[in-house]
């Protein structure tokens, strides 16, 4: 466990959509949870159990090293992630990213960020970034 100091500059250093190489180290009840991969950072990675696939035999096995992606990560102290190989995810990700995050796209590439207030600066990206959408 790090400090709270030591994950804002961890989680300051992520972005949306970084890829990171990993090793899965443990999957607990294979089909209820997910898996949790070591990704090299003081703070271990996790894959929630709705980004696998839905047969637990198509997970990746304890050992597996693989790519992830950064999903998300807040005050856990833990790095949420996302298969890189399509094979390691739900087949129907990206209707399942339309309904449940439909600005993952757009969130690539920024900072991970406390789910905290929004500046005021954030607000006009994200309504600028909005209104070029639906030109």
């Amino acid at each position: 466990m790090v400090t709270d100091a030591e994950w804002e500059r961890i989680r300051g250093n992520l972005r949306f959509g970084q890829v990171l190489r990993g090793t899965v180290v443990k999957v607990p009840r294979p089909g209820a949870i997910g898996i949790f991969v070591d990704i090299g950072l003081d703070v271990g990675g996790f894959v929630d159990v709705l980004l696998l696939p839905e047969p637990a035999e198509q997970w990746p096995a304890e050992g597996t090293i693989t790519d992830f992606e950064v999903w998300w990560a807040d005050s856990r102290q833990q790095v949420r992630l996302k298969p890189s190989d399509p094979q390691y995810l739900r087949k129907d990700f990206a209707d399942f990213t339309a309904r449940v995050r439909p600005g993952w796209t757009a969130d690539i590439g920024q900072p991970v960020r406390d789910s905290g207030p929004i500046t005021a600066q954030e607000l006009a990206s994200l309504l600028d970034r909005q209104e070029r959408r639906e030109v």
